[in-house]
C-alpha cells in the first residue's frame, strides 16, 4: 500500500504533492489507466508499433539537425 506520512510542521497540500509525485514516479496512475479497459492482443500491438513508429520519427528528425 502506497502512503506518506504527514510531518509535524508539514500542510496536508504539500503532503498530498509528495504522495502524487511518489506515485507518478513508481509509474501507479499509468498503471491504472493501463488496466481500466481491456485491451485486445491486436490492439496492443498496434499500439506498440505506433509508439515505436513515433520514436523512430523523433530519433531522425533530431539526427538531420
Amino acid at each position: 500500500m502506497t502512503g506518506v506520512k504527514v510531518r509535524d510542521d508539514e500542510s496536508f497540500e504539500k503532503a498530498l504533492r509528495r504522495f502524487n509525485k511518489f506515485c507518478e514516479k513508481m509509474g501507479i496512475l499509468s498503471d491504472i489507466k493501463k488496466h481500466q479497459h481491456f485491451e485486445k492482443p491486436s490492439e496492443r500491438k498496434k499500439r506498440k508499433l505506433n509508439a515505436a513508429k513515433r520514436k523512430l520519427r523523433k530519433v531522425m528528425k533530431e539526427n538531420q539537425r
